[in-house]
């Protein structure tokens, strides 16, 4: 029989290097809840599981792009039209980048993605696809060499940064839009170097220059220095003479 003193003492459990005591303590062993076949399964859908498939999603990346070499990602929409004076400037951009010496590196989707896909593919060099899981199926376009899925939106966005020497960014939506500012923002607080941006299609960008250097720099929201972070061209040669110069050397 305990003593008085031992029965005042906090219950205490070890599960591995957490701690828990008192009323936080859980019945029965870590072994035992992963042998016992017939237990609740609603720890696949809990935070500690869900940092191990974080983990296997950041390994699964690194695995299949570490030896890809100089990479440039390209952005732009889904729905571009097959048909479309921007598909086929995607499939030049992805010629022209291979040519120049690099893989490309999409979204994996349709549209704007596939496009450059396609031109890389053609041209011979490496074609990457990097999709996500989405509410409505959107599947791997068939120019793909590499592809890896992620369930994960972070993940995939360090994987288009880590992998990749710059970014072009053709027309796009909110997710081609959120990729630019990460990017942006990546360089702007210096924790990548050395990253061209490049925005091809004046006509579509120029409302959001002419906001972000009217409205955010001219609100102090932002640096004047901040604009030159990125370029905006029309012409397929600048665009990608631009990634290849501030890659070089």
């Amino acid at each position: 029989m305990s003593s008085p003193e031992q029965q005042r003492e906090p219950q205490e459990q070890h599960l591995g290097p957490v701690v828990r005591r008192r009323g936080q303590v859980q019945p029965g062993t870590t072994d035992q809840r992963l042998l016992d076949t017939t237990g609740p399964s609603d720890w696949v859908h809990q935070d500690p599981w869900r940092v191990m498939r974080i983990q296997a999603e950041f390994v699964e990346g690194f695995g299949a792009l570490a030896e890809l070499g100089p990479a440039v990602s390209v952005f732009g929409s889904a729905r571009t039209p097959a048909d479309s004076p921007e598909y086929e400037a995607g499939v030049r951009i992805g010629r022209a980048l291979v040519d120049a010496g690099f893989a490309v590196i999409t979204g994996g989707g349709p549209g704007a993605m596939e496009a450059a896909n396609k031109g890389a593919l053609e041209a011979g060099g490496t074609s990457v696809g990097l999709g996500i899981e989405l509410p409505f199926e959107q599947g791997m376009n068939p120019y793909v060499d590499i592809g890896v899925n992620f369930r994960y939106f972070f993940v995939r966005k360090t994987m288009f940064v880590k992998y990749a020497q710059g970014f072009v960014v053709l027309p796009g939506g909110l997710g081609t839009l959120d990729e630019l500012f990460e990017a942006l923002t990546l360089v702007q607080t210096k924790k990548v170097t050395r990253f061209p941006i490049v925005l091809f299609g004046t006509d579509y960008w120029q409302g959001l220059v002419e906001w972000v250097k009217g409205t955010v720099v001219a609100q102090g929201k932002a640096s004047s220095r901040d604009v030159d972070l990125f370029h905006v061209t029309d012409d397929i040669d600048e665009a990608v003479a631009l990634v290849t110069k501030e890659t070089s050397g």
